[in-house]
């Protein structure tokens, strides 16, 4: 019946992480003991002084309709984190309340693309970006990078890449899959060529910030000839350890959130009502009460960095930030182990699960086919008997 179904749901890729997991859940049901290092999901319980505003507002029966672009004073939160913790000044109209970052993203781009527009994907690049770029009737571009460059892209891969058609870039930083952070002067210089060319849009993705070892954090919108055409992206999934919350926003240019918040009328409307009210708690706090989750973050990945670094035929770098590794596997190409035929990083990926025992992600779905994406967003027992498992099956 796929015939019957849309041509828009066909062209759309399902997602690769989602994919893996699924995959691994399947083999966990049938009693094989799996790893999962596949999702990018902390392992944290939310903190509690989250969940005690939560339980507060549903003791104060909030249970209505909220606003679209959400509550008065969780944008007032929202607007407050910027100014503090990016150098932003936005104002009420200048805010979205989604259902996740994920929506967030989604809003954008179908506010702003149209078939026959080009969207600039530096890879490596979240899998959701090209999907949603696609379902937009957008085509997706990639510019590439490598291990050897630090998964970074140059001003002059920039300006190559730009056609009449481009309406769209993402960046995010600390970057998924890679870890990888842009410094403010690589930022800058990224910037200029953006500067020639006024009809370009910049999406800047920014949930995995506080998720950060020691390098600084900075925003695309505060460059301030990009002010005005950047929109950034943030939410509370990954930082404080609420992915199920599903509470995302931007900051951005009036028009774009007012196009954002007509569009969100129509497909959600207003996000959840208690997860809206904790997120005023989550924003409203010092940063510092949820960096002890950062502390063990940074801890598991120098231990990943120095199991993995044992193992012939993994090139890594040092990311800054987030909660991935990313490996370069292609030593392995073209080679044969235990029966299977390793020709690409999706073969590794389905090679390490089927004889380790270990779920990861294969790099082709960011855009990185020469490297697979492990999540350290799991106890560090894990993490050691997985890595144990995967220099096993393959000595």
């Amino acid at each position: 019946m796929k015939d019957q179904l849309s041509k828009r749901i066909n062209s759309l890729p399902v997602s690769a992480t989602l994919a893996m997991a699924a995959k691994a859940r399947e083999l966990k049901a049938q009693g094989k003991d799996i790893i999962s290092l596949s999702l990018g999901e902390p392992d944290f319980n939310t903190p509690d002084f989250i969940k005690e505003a939560a339980v507060k507002a549903i003791q104060d029966n909030y249970n209505s309709y909220t606003p679209v672009d959400g509550y008065a004073d969780l944008k007032n939160a929202i607007i407050t984190k910027f100014k503090r913790d990016n150098g932003l000044v936005y104002t009420p109209n200048q805010i979205v309340v989604s259902t996740g970052a994920k929506q967030s993203i989604a809003n954008i781009a179908m506010v702003l693309l149209n078939k026959g527009d080009e969207v600039l994907l530096p890879a490596p690049y979240w899998v959701s970006y090209a999907a949603i770029s696609i379902l937009g009737e957008a085509t997706p571009v990639e510019i590439p990078s490598s291990i050897d460059t630090d998964f970074k892209i140059t001003p002059e891969q920039l300006e190559a890449a730009i056609t009449p058609k481009t309406k769209l870039i993402f960046f995010n930083s600390p970057n998924n899959p890679s870890g990888v952070i842009y410094s403010e002067a690589e930022y800058r210089a990224l910037a200029k060529v953006l500067e020639k060319h006024p009809n370009i849009y910049v999406v800047s993705d920014e949930i995995y910030e506080h998720i950060c070892y020691g390098e600084k954090i900075f925003s695309f919108a505060a460059i301030e000839s990009m002010y005005d055409r950047t929109i950034t992206v943030n939410g509370v999934a990954k930082a404080f350890a609420m992915t199920g919350w599903r509470i995302g926003y931007i900051g951005g240019p009036a028009w774009i959130a007012r196009a954002c918040n007509k569009l969100q009328g129509q497909i959600t409307s207003g996000a959840n009502c208690i997860a809206q009210r904790a997120t005023i708690s989550a924003l409203e706090a010092p940063v510092s009460k949820i960096q002890y989750m950062v502390d063990e973050f940074h801890k598991r990945r120098d231990m990943v960095l120095e199991l993995l670094g044992n193992i012939e035929g993994f090139k890594l770098n040092i990311p800054g930030g987030a909660f991935y590794v990313f490996p370069d596997i292609s030593a392995f190409f073209g080679k044969e182990i235990k029966g299977h035929k390793i020709k690409n990083a999706a073969d590794f990926s389905l090679f390490l699960l089927s004889e380790a025992n270990v779920a990861t992600v294969t790099g082709e779905a960011f855009g990185s086919p020469n490297c697979i994406r492990i999540s350290y967003a799991a106890s560090e027992d894990q993490l050691r008997e997985a890595i144990s498992r995967i220099e096993i099956a393959l000595s």
